[in-house]
């Protein structure tokens, strides 16, 4: 893995001559396999037991399948945790990541411009109502319809209402496909009317894209709050279309802040957050829909879930462990692609692996010449074990950390080497990136 997204990952660690590594030990799984399982097949047309069929969703129809109870897992048996991004496939499709290119522009400094918006006002501070929020940000709340391959396969998700002027934000992973491809996107609101939309632009790197609907003026923005005034144990509401009923909404706690998770199946599609936990119920469908507090301010776009499968293929149900980006995250990549058209994405210029016979640190397996860890003296071999004082124990720890900064930021990283350790102040540079 890299730190800039890149392939290095795919390669694990290789044997060197540093005498403190054995040549033969394979590194140990320091943290979850974070993946995203692709989706079953969904039927077209499938009835939906008990309550009548949803509307605004015309084909696409899916039925939730019931679970059943009572299943128990010997005490021996410790489950396979695999994050599932939270997109529902169409006629038996599948959605991928999208493709990250380099920077042919080389690397540059420079913080974060932030766009002006009217967004909707907020409730009353003191409100404890969740019908309250429910009806608040329902109307900011919709879904998106991606097809891809001639319409023949495609995904579902959701999204909300950023402004007056008809931006959408979702998951990437919810249109990536269908952006490649060519194929139509749609949005389905609250009411279940249905508008065409277009991608402005995406971000694989952060699992964010903007669209833009046409019918604006029919549109109620969401308001925005901070994830960073957040404190575990506060109620938070999801909401979204699992599975495709549109409109849905679920309720819980903040379970942990600042959580580090990777999603993706590849190093293409990698994301990297520090996400939001909650155990408000999510499912497949739910990507891109809000997370919000009790004043109907969004704090997070759901993301993924933790699932209980046995590997990649497997299709994952909520089990009460869900994460969303930071909406700070995810308005100042939202800035930069209205701003630009892409979103860029701070580095320190090294490849990260796991470290051998441990499960502290991140190793830096490569130095890119006259980027920031070159500049700090900064070599291959060196484990970084803390990032501005907190502890790093994965690769995806410490690669959260800095996509959690922007560019001209300074991180405080400490760092082992031959037996000592020093601290060490690198200033991060950013890479613009390019998704196909």
């Amino acid at each position: 893995m890299s730190e800039d997204g890149g392939p290095d990952g795919q390669r694990g660690v290789t044997s060197g001559g540093d005498p403190w590594r054995a040549p033969d030990q394979r590194p140990p799984a320091p943290y979850p396999d974070w993946s995203r399982p692709a989706p079953p097949p969904v039927p077209p047309q499938a009835p939906v037991p008990g309550p009548p069929p949803y509307s605004g969703f015309g084909v696409h129809r899916a039925a939730p399948t019931p679970e059943r109870a009572g299943g128990r897992l010997p005490g021996w048996a410790w489950p396979t945790i695999a994050a599932t991004a939270l997109v529902l496939g169409l006629l038996g499709g599948l959605i991928g990541g999208a493709l990250v290119g380099g920077d042919d522009e080389g690397t540059v400094p420079g913080g974060v411009l932030r766009v002006e918006r009217r967004t909707a006002a907020p409730l009353e501070a003191d409100n404890g109502s969740v019908p309250a929020v429910a009806q608040a940000v329902l109307p900011s709340t919709v879904q998106i319809i991606a097809e891809y391959d001639g319409a023949a396969e495609g995904a579902t998700g959701s999204g909300f209402v950023l402004d007056r002027e008809g931006h959408v934000i979702t998951n990437n992973h919810v249109v990536a496909e269908a952006a490649s491809d060519g194929g139509p996107i749609a949005v389905v609101d609250s009411k279940g009317r249905r508008t065409s939309a277009e991608v402005i632009g995406r971000s694989a790197v952060y699992d964010v894209a903007v669209l833009k609907v046409d019918a604006a003026k029919s549109l109620t923005p969401a308001a925005l709050g901070s994830s960073t005034q957040m404190r575990v144990g506060e109620t938070v509401v999801a909401f979204g279309a699992p599975l495709g009923l549109t409109s849905s909404v679920t309720s819980g706690i903040v379970s942990a802040l600042n959580r580090p998770v990777s999603t993706g199946s590849t190093s293409d599609d990698q994301s990297y957050i520090n996400a939001v936990q909650t155990d408000a119920a999510i499912n497949p469908g739910n990507s891109g829909g809000p997370l919000v507090d009790l004043q109907g301010k969004v704090v997070g776009m759901n993301s993924a879930i933790a699932s209980l499968g046995q590997g990649t293929g497997d299709q994952g149900g909520n089990i009460g462990v869900g994460f969303a980006i930071p909406v700070e995250q995810v308005v100042t990549t939202v800035d930069q692609i209205l701003k630009s058209g892409s979103a860029r994405y701070p580095v320190i210029g090294a490849g990260v692996v796991a470290t051998r016979g441990s499960d502290e640190g991140a190793e830096l397996s490569t130095i890119s010449d006259g980027d920031p860890a070159d500049d700090a003296g900064l070599q291959s071999g060196d484990v970084v074990t803390r990032v501005d004082g907190k502890p790093v124990t994965s690769p995806i720890d410490l690669v959260v950390a800095i996509r959690s900064h922007v560019s001209g930021d300074k991180l405080r990283l400490s760092v082992e080497r031959g037996g000592s350790s020093r601290d060490v102040s690198v200033t991060l540079t950013s890479r613009r990136e390019k998704v196909s």
